[in-house]
């Protein structure tokens, strides 16, 4: 069916059946994290029973993008009663539907466990639900990526169709403006105002390019929302394009994100099948279509401008601003690069008004932030929350607190780029201002949480590691700079570093902020920087070679149990059943397998 005006699409969107059309709605998550765990079998093995029992005249299996609970995957949700099955593998298939599709048995064994309320049966039920509030995520979970049908039942394409029938190009930038919609790609700059840039510029071609290079150790928000809503993102940029003057649209998106690209090429096909991309827009004489560029999977290229340099076939090297994008950009064109997050907030701000949005968050961080919850934490997922939300809400009451018997020492917010946020600062909102405060940054949304046993300077290490490694090579202060400070990191924790090290480190990390050319050397030293002021004593301990490298057992606690000896995966541990055991110290990789099994803490951590 071909769409030629906003009318024909509301008159097609009311033939259309409801998504939970049947007595029973069976959402399946067929996310990245779910198919690593054989969800895709998982729900052939469903499809095959349902069809075979039959039960089909009954029950809609609906393959769903992230459900966000990525700890419990694979996930499945029956609707409406609103159960909740978790770590559901293909021996589990029998029993759900014997006993729940076919008699309406709940399986109790597969319910989630909530260590103060016990099995809980729906997602309402959860304490890693309840203080989320979705908007980019709005439709992630809830509607089969695959299907165009299922979009255009959620009010799909609905915003599009308004702003080209009833609005300027201005009016449209004017509600974002209103929103105060930020970037949601780590700098947080106003959206609508880097939207009207582009829009007052005059050129004979403009370009509007979403930035999918999502490529922070630990983030994964971008890539489920494509996964799981793809149409979002095509709406959100045609509603951008007719905004800015532009008629060509680019998703930048890293080649490996192989299961993104296909539910993303699957729903452009259909868009300009159904007139939601090409030619006449809903007969308003606009034009847009969009194209996608693989990238080779380059941190640095999640700057603009060495994005649009890799999209145009150079090295991904950043280049000095102003001109901007805005100004000059793809193919020296002015060009807005919005990253995938933004874009999925854009048709909810136009369907319900830049004043229900802007209700949401605080006074200078409107809406909601998407975060990748990871790390020492119970509960792993995505979590979308109001700005201004605390570290201790998310940390306690959404993550359910440490996963193991330690407590919680810190968080990473912004991965690379971001800093370490310590247990004093837990009640500080996360938004733009109040993180800047204290010295961290929102980065792009990943957020680690890490307990007692997290050795903070191999922290630093390890996200120093991985900048020097993505540093494009440019500029000097990022190319060696970063080099030279992992050489140091790299000798502290191997015990051979010295006191003045340390002075070195702040030296080198402070100058390689202010001279770098872009935002991956000016934020490469956080990681550093922050937890050298947070935990001295740890850099201390190196630099002064006082530190255990090394687990070791108590000889008073240790009752000869042999779990520890039966754990270790480089064999160091020896003993007897009920004698007391001993580390190869000099074996021993503190891994910290036996500590997290010794039933009487006897294990004495490095």
């Amino acid at each position: 069916m071909k769409i030629d005006s906003l009318e024909s699409l509301r008159q097609w969107r009311e033939k259309l059946p409801p998504v939970e059309s049947k007595k029973l709605t069976l959402y399946a998550c067929a996310g990245t994290s779910c198919l690593s765990s054989d969800s895709d079998l998982l729900i052939e093995r469903l499809r095959e029973r349902i069809k075979a029992e039959p039960l089909e005249a009954e029950v809609e299996l609906v393959r769903t993008g992230c459900v966000r609970f990525c700890g419990l995957g694979p996930v499945l949700l029956l609707e409406p009663e609103g159960v909740a099955y978790g770590k559901v593998t293909l021996k589990d298939v029998d029993e759900i539907v014997d006993e729940h599709l076919k008699r309406g048995n709940i399986v109790e064994r597969l319910l989630y466990e909530d260590p103060e309320a016990g099995l809980v049966k729906s997602t309402q039920e959860m304490g890693f639900y309840k203080k989320q509030k979705r908007i980019a995520l709005k439709n992630c979970g809830r509607i089969d990526p695959w299907r165009i049908e299922h979009y255009i039942k959620q009010d799909g394409y609905e915003a599009l169709g308004i702003a080209l029938s009833e609005m300027t190009s201005q009016e449209v930038v004017e509600i974002i403006k209103q929103s105060g919609l930020r970037g949601r790609g780590g700098g947080g700059f106003p959206t609508g105002r880097k939207w009207e840039f582009t829009l007052q510029e005059s050129s004979d071609e403009k370009y509007i390019i979403c930035n999918a290079d999502e490529g922070d150790p630990g983030a994964f928000m971008d890539r489920s929302i494509i996964e799981g809503d793809p149409h979002t993102l095509i709406e959100a940029m045609a509603i951008g394009a007719y905004a800015t003057g532009a008629n060509q649209g680019y998703i930048y998106i890293r080649a490996e994100y192989a299961t993104s690209i296909e539910p993303l090429r699957a729903a452009l096909d259909d868009a300009r099948e159904h007139g939601f991309l090409g030619k006449d827009l809903f007969g308003s004489g606009f034009d847009f279509d969009i194209e996608i560029k693989l990238g080779a999977g380059a941190f640095v290229c999640g700057e603009e401008t060495a994005l649009i340099h890799s999209m145009e076939g150079q090295r991904g090297e950043p280049t000095t601003k102003p001109p901007f994008p805005s100004q000059r950009g793809f193919r020296g064109k002015p060009s807005t690069v919005n990253n995938v997050e933004t874009f999925a907030n854009i048709p909810q701000i136009l369907l319900n008004g830049p004043e229900w949005f802007a209700s949401v968050g605080t006074e200078g961080s409107k809406g909601t932030k998407v975060f990748a919850l990871a790390g020492n934490v119970k509960n792993i997922g995505l979590v979308e929350v109001p700005m201004g939300i605390t570290f201790n809400e998310i940390v306690y009451e959404i993550g359910g607190g440490p996963s193991g018997k330690e407590p919680v020492k810190a968080v990473q917010i912004g991965g690379p780029s971001g800093g370490v946020i310590t247990k004093e600062h837990f009640d500080t909102p996360i938004d733009y201002d109040s993180l800047d405060a204290i010295g961290a940054m929102m980065g792009s949304g990943g957020l680690i949480v890490m307990d007692e046993t997290s050795d903070m300077v191999e922290i630093a290490k390890f996200y120093l590691d991985f900048t020097q490694d993505e540093s494009c090579g440019k500029c000097t202060p990022c190319r060696v700079g970063t080099k030279r400070m992992y050489e140091i990191l790299d000798r502290l924790t191997e015990m051979e570093g010295v006191p003045e090290d340390l002075q070195r480190l702040r030296m080198l990390g402070e100058n390689i902020q202010l001279a770098s050319l872009c935002g991956l050397g000016q934020s490469a030293p956080n990681p550093v920087l922050s937890t050298l002021d947070a935990f001295p004593d740890e850099y201390m301990a190196y630099a002064y070679r006082t530190k255990r490298t090394a687990y070791a057992i108590d000889a008073d606690l240790c009752i000869g149990c042999t779990k520890c000896k039966r754990v270790c995966p480089v064999d160091c541990i020896e003993g007897e059943v009920r004698e007391t055991h001993i580390i190869d110290e000099a074996a021993c990789t503190a891994c910290g397998a036996c500590y997290s099994v010794c039933p009487k803490d006897a294990i004495i951590r490095p």
